[in-house]
Formats: C-alpha cells, sequence, structure tokens
C-alpha cells in the first residue's frame, strides 16, 4: 500500500481531505466515535469528551484534529 492508499484510507492526510458530509456518518477522532448531526442550522460532529460530557465540533476542528473511518489502536 502506498502513501496516498493509506491517506484514503484514515482519512487523516492535509487539507485535500475533509470529513463526509452525509448525516449519521461515524467517524473517529483521538480514540472516540463522532456522529454527524444535520439539524436545524450548521452540521456539527457530536461525540462525547472524555469525561462522558457531549461535544460539538465543527468540519474545521475535526480535520485540525484528525479523524478515520476506523478506531485507532
Amino acid at each position: 500500500m502506498n502513501e496516498s492508499d493509506t491517506s484514503a484510507t484514515t482519512g487523516t492526510s492535509g487539507s485535500d481531505r475533509t470529513p463526509p458530509t452525509t448525516p449519521c456518518t461515524v467517524v473517529w477522532s483521538q480514540g472516540r466515535p463522532y456522529v454527524l448531526e444535520n439539524g436545524a442550522g450548521r452540521p456539527r460532529w457530536m461525540g462525547m469528551d472524555r469525561h462522558g460530557r457531549p461535544q460539538a465540533l465543527t468540519r474545521d476542528e475535526l480535520c485540525r484534529r484528525g479523524w478515520s473511518y476506523r478506531r485507532g489502536r
């Protein structure tokens, strides 16, 4: 597998890779799952912080933190 194949699988390459836009999509960031909610207003990625409290991330925040379709090890 070459570098471009790896980045397409993990979703953590540079600015050319953005999170999906389909509602109810699940991605992983820093070991935690996030679900895209598309309600009134802007879409947001919802998950839990390390204390179990709800946490909302924008698409840009999720890109900065890194994300993938699979849970990290």
